[in-house]
Parts: C-alpha cells; sequence; structure tokens
C-alpha cells in the first residue's frame, strides 16, 4: 500500500479531532450566549472581546483544578471511565462526509476519513460503545448516586436505542444503501426530511435522549442525584466527560443532516445553479456547518423551554410511543417504496410523509388522552 495514503489519513484524523475539539469549546460559548438571549440574560461577556475567549478561560482553569480521586472507587475502572466515554464522540466522525473532493498536488482528496459500505452499522455500533463509559463511571465510584445514574443511562439507551435503530432503517430504505456518501446522494433531489418528516422528528428526540440532554437527562438529575453518574469526578477527569456530552451533539447533529437533512449537499432547488456543490466543493463543509449550527440550535432550544420528564414518563415514551412509531413509520416508508416501483407510478411517494403525518398526529392524540386522565385522577 503506497505510504502517502496512510499520510492522508493520519492528517485528516488529526484535521477531523482538531475540529471537534474546537466545536466542542465554542459550543459551550454557543450553547451559554443562547440560552441567555433566551432568559434575558446577558451570559458570558468578560474573557476577551464579546466574551470570545471564554472557552479558553474554562479549559485553563479546569487544567489546575485540583484532582481528587475517593478512597473507596475502583480505581483502574474510575480513571477509565472518561476514556471510554470521549473517544467514541470522536471515532464516530470518522465516515461521516463533511464534503465531495478536491484537487492538491495531482492528488484526490475526498472530505471524509474514511468511506465504509456499513457505514450506517458503523455508527450503530459505535454508538452503543459510549454508554458503557457512563455505566462504569457509576459502578467504579462506589457511590449509590453515582450508581443509580448509571443504571439510568444504561437503561435509557437502551430503550431509545431500538426507535434510533429504527430511524437508520428509515434512511437505509430511502437511500437504498447503508453508505453514508451514497445516502447523501441520494438526497440531490430531495431531502430525506421531505419525504420522512416523522422519521427525522424522531431521530431528533431519540438523539436527545441518547447524549442525555434535556429534558432527558435523568443520568445526572441534580434534583435528584446531586450530578449523577460524574459526582465522583473532577479537573481534567470531569472535563472529559463534559467534552464527550458537547462533542456527541456536534456529531449527533452531523450525523442528523446526513441522512435526512442532505449532509453536506445544498437544498434541492438549488443542484444546477452556481450554489451547487458539484461546482465549488468548498461549499459543501460550508452548508454541512450551517446545518450542524441549527441542528444544534433546536438542542439548546429544546433544553431552555422544555422540563425534565419524570424517570417513568421518560421510559414509558420510548417503549409505549416512540418504538411503535418508529415501526409504523419503517413499514409505511418501505410498502410506499415498493408500491411506486412495482406499480411504476410515482404518486405513492407522496402518501409516505402523508400517512406518517396521520399516525404521529394519532400518537400526540393518545398522549394527550393519557395525561389529561391521569391528571383527572381516573387512573
Amino acid at each position: 500500500m503506497d505510504w502517502t495514503i496512510w499520510v492522508e489519513w493520519i492528517v485528516k484524523g488529526f484535521v477531523l479531532c482538531l475540529i471537534l475539539l474546537t466545536g466542542f469549546a465554542y459550543l459551550t460559548l454557543y450553547e451559554r450566549r443562547a440560552l441567555a438571549r433566551m432568559q434575558v440574560r446577558v451570559g458570558p461577556n468578560r474573557a476577551g472581546p464579546q466574551g470570545l475567549l471564554q472557552p479558553i478561560a474554562d479549559a485553563v482553569k479546569l487544567i489546575f483544578k485540583e484532582e481528587l480521586t475517593p478512597a473507596k472507587v475502583y480505581k483502574v475502572v474510575f480513571l477509565l471511565a472518561p476514556v471510554l466515554t470521549v473517544v467514541p464522540s470522536l471515532v464516530l466522525a470518522a465516515v461521516i462526509p463533511l464534503g465531495t473532493s478536491f484537487t492538491l498536488g495531482g492528488r484526490v482528496i475526498t472530505l471524509y476519513v474514511a468511506n465504509l459500505n456499513v457505514g450506517v452499522l458503523y455508527l450503530t455500533s459505535i454508538a452503543s460503545i459510549a454508554v458503557y463509559g457512563i455505566t462504569l463511571a457509576g459502578w467504579s465510584s462506589n457511590n449509590k448516586y453515582a450508581m443509580l445514574g448509571g443504571i439510568r443511562a444504561s437503561a435509557q439507551m437502551i430503550s431509545y436505542e431500538l426507535s434510533l435503530g429504527l430511524c437508520f432503517a428509515i434512511a437505509i430504505v430511502l437511500g437504498n444503501s447503508m453508505n453514508l456518501v451514497d445516502i447523501v446522494n441520494a438526497q440531490k433531489d430531495m431531502w430525506f426530511v421531505v419525504m420522512q418528516p416523522v422519521g427525522a422528528l424522531i431521530f431528533l428526540i431519540v438523539t436527545l435522549a441518547e447524549v442525555n440532554r434535556a429534558p432527558f437527562d435523568m443520568p445526572e438529575a441534580e434534583q435528584e442525584l446531586t450530578a449523577g453518574f460524574h459526582s465522583e469526578y473532577s479537573g481534567m477527569k470531569f472535563a472529559l466527560f463534559f467534552m464527550a456530552e458537547y462533542q456527541k451533539m456536534i456529531v449527533i447533529s452531523m450525523i442528523a443532516a446526513t441522512l435526512f437533512f442532505g449532509g453536506y449537499r445544498e437544498f434541492w432547488f438549488l443542484k444546477d445553479t452556481i450554489f451547487s456543490v458539484d461546482r465549488y466543493w468548498f461549499l459543501g463543509p460550508a452548508y454541512m456547518l450551517l446545518k450542524v449550527v441549527v441542528l444544534l440550535f433546536f438542542m439548546i432550544w429544546v433544553r431552555a423551554t422544555w422540563p425534565r420528564i419524570r424517570y417513568d414518563r421518560l421510559m414509558a415514551f420510548g417503549w409505549k410511543v416512540l418504538l411503535p412509531l418508529s415501526l409504523v413509520t419503517v413499514f409505511i416508508t418501505a410498502a410506499g417504496i415498493l408500491l411506486a416501483q412495482e406499480l411504476n407510478n410515482q404518486l405513492y411517494y407522496y402518501g409516505i410523509p402523508a400517512l406518517s403525518i396521520i399516525c404521529a398526529m394519532a400518537a400526540v392524540a393518545l398522549i394527550y388522552r393519557s395525561l389529561r386522565r391521569k391528571s383527572d385522577g381516573r387512573i
């Protein structure tokens, strides 16, 4: 094998890690400023102009903060858990295409680290590993609150990962491939969020639960568990958990953009214009960045507006609402595509979003009816 290929992989991997680490730092600033604007506050504005150096100040503080390791913890696992949490958040991004390609010194450079034929399967397998770090952190802390947080994280991951896998199946069926580049190119004429809006909405909801973001942040609920699974962590070990959460937010937004929002491609009505990715390669990363910023704002917005869900209702919502609705949307999507191909009639494609929306509205009506009955005291 040509040694230059190894150099290219190493350089692209290093650049990708640098992008994610920088993104993590400034996502914290983005979230704090956005939350402050929504809650009519000022937000961080002291370190640097407009608070732009606040992430650097936070990093310096965490580096020099005293690290405490309780005497009764299981030390090897206690030290390993933050690493097991942060590494998957970096490795996940390796197969996500950020653009097409460009030529440098006569060599074609693709804007992704790896292009796997089973890229979607790679995402599902690596995403499942992250929960081990959280669960082991809770167990190794030898603390009841931390242990409860780890158990909650594992139960929540199992419950919502089923719906997540079905959302991946929707994108696979629509794109007729498990290769992420093929899925992005299949959205050249129409984004999958238009074809399957309910599937995209379920994916966004489930990913909030997967990264333990509000209102699904039960593994670290302050009112009940002080800080949950990372109660005993401090200094840079705590910073690794903090880093993992925000990097997973970025990576999850990149995955959502790739599967349902066209990835690095332009809006479908701009495909043959001067704004097309096929004409200028650098527009691909720009479109991806724009979509990721918008999806991150959605996560921040949800945190600022929705209260935390009670744990039994969180589990019921995953098993009794999202999982059946995901199964129905997969069935509707597959049936619509099959009928359109067998009968050679594109009208069946338009029935996919319509039927999915009807099923989602029925699910919302059932939830509302159930909540009203409980509030009336009849259950």
